[in-house]
């Protein structure tokens, strides 16, 4: 099992001091990696769910954020949870990840999309709502054709994205493309996870029958796509207190990672609890 820790700068805020000293706690209690999620923008009444969330809230860009993790730190891997794809052009998005991955010398490799939820994000980005899936699928696609693609250039004629003999370096950092994990807690993401992604990291709050049936449609859409099922990473959301049994439990779901939240708000308390986790689990302590 792999144990991540996720920094939300909504709540955590983006101090840079704050940020530095939470990834580098992280990574010396042996944590895999760290997450950041995103937002672009916030508006009066926007909701998850049942949940308002304030206008106010301070997300940060998680790929600036995780840049400037990476430049502080040494060995933690980095992740988005999740990244808005359909808000990102693919183009401009390949060259930003494969910048990262080479500048952490090969640490960008948690990237997680996801489709979004919120209708006025959406239209603050010109991106119809109800095409974003299909904006989803495409962009994965432009993004791993922009990677493994040579000097000879790549083209793409699609619904949204089209170039042709579009040649992009810097490539990512001793690998062809990056994984790609894809989140979301319906079926759809399930589907996508498993045609196009290298995991699936679900959230909401689900019944352990329907994240089983979640999981088996990712796996049999990776086998009807011509893919290896048993590669596909399968990410989960955990709490910062829980026990050995409890990942026992996990494990048996055929969980391959846990991401986990602090649930203090003081800094101090926040390390206190990771130090907790990584001492009761028994994290590799960093060298």
């Amino acid at each position: 099992m792999k144990f991540a820790i996720s920094y939300n700068t909504a709540y955590y805020g983006v101090d840079p001091d704050r940020i530095t000293a939470f990834a580098r706690h992280a990574e010396d209690s042996g944590f895999e990696s760290l997450y950041v999620p995103e937002h672009i923008a916030l508006y009066p009444g926007a909701k998850v769910g049942p949940f308002e969330l304030p206008p106010g809230l301070p997300y940060g860009d998680p790929l600036d954020c995780l840049s400037f993790v990476a430049a502080a730190t040494r060995r933690l891997l980095l992740g988005t949870g999740v990244l808005l794809l359909p808000y990102h052009h693919p183009v401009v998005l390949a060259k930003r990840l494969a910048t990262v991955d080479v500048l952490s010398k090969g640490r960008m490799r948690l990237l997680t999309v996801g489709v979004g939820t919120l209708p006025g994000e959406a239209r603050a980005v010109g991106v119809d709502f109800g095409t974003r899936g299909r904006r989803t699928d495409e962009a994965i696609d432009v993004l791993r054709l922009l990677w493994t693609g040579g000097e000879e250039g790549v083209s793409f004629a699609g619904e949204f994205f089209a170039f042709e003999n579009l040649v992009q370096f810097p490539k990512p950092y001793g690998v062809a493309e990056l994984p790609i994990h894809v989140g979301g807690s319906s079926a759809v993401a399930a589907r996508r996870a498993g045609r196009r992604g290298d995991g699936y990291f679900p959230g909401g709050a689900l019944t352990l029958d329907e994240r089983a049936a979640q999981l088996e449609i990712a796996r049999s859409a990776a086998a009807e796509a011509g893919r290896d099922p048993e590669a596909l990473e399968y990410t989960r959301w955990g709490s910062i207190d829980m026990t050995g049994e409890d990942v026992e439990g996990f494990a048996a779901q055929g969980v391959t990672r846990i991401v986990v939240n602090p649930s203090a708000a003081d800094p101090d308390a926040q390390h206190e609890e990771m130090s907790a986790f990584a001492e009761r689990l028994r994290l590799p302590s960093a060298p």
